[in-house]
């Protein structure tokens, strides 16, 4: 009887985990998609950053959106999992450090991440969300090792 409430337990578990990888990877999925339509106004929006030359504002919001759909679809379909999981994972750490730099150097930005729909948020709001899905990506990631090595 209890192995079977064990194993009760532990797909529950893994069908958390999983709904967990889908709204990670959905997150990253759309983010990308909003940036592709619109890739002026994201470079724009990474120009309002200013910590990089205008050239590669450009080129990034040409190719980072990419990176992310193609990323956050790794971990929706569970291919190329960890390099996917890995790679969000650093970019979303990337991006809040950026984040709080900017705002320490009086900066007043909006991401641009989410297209128009985040235009209205202020600073708590972005930093919040960013820091739930870096929490996210780091205990997706660790789960991953943690199954590799047992």
């Amino acid at each position: 009887m209890g192995g079977r409430r064990e194993a009760a337990g532990e797909g529950y578990m893994k069908f958390f985990w999983r709904i967990v990888d889908l709204i990670v990877g959905g997150i990253f999925v759309y983010a990308g998609v909003v940036k592709v339509l619109d890739p002026v106004q994201f470079a724009n929006d990474i120009d309002n950053y200013k910590t990089l030359p205008w050239f590669a504002s450009v080129r990034l919001a040409v190719y980072l959106p990419w990176l992310e759909i193609f990323c956050g679809l790794a971990l929706i379909f569970r291919f190329l999992y960890r390099g996917g999981l890995s790679i969000l994972t650093v970019l979303i750490a990337v991006f809040i450090g950026v984040t709080i730099a900017a705002k320490m150097r009086g900066l007043d930005i909006t991401c641009g991440c989410f297209g128009h729909a985040s235009k209205n948020w202020n600073f708590s709001t972005h930093l919040v969300l960013d820091l739930l899905i870096l929490l996210a990506a780091v205990v997706l990631f660790s789960r991953v090792r943690r199954t590799e090595t047992s």
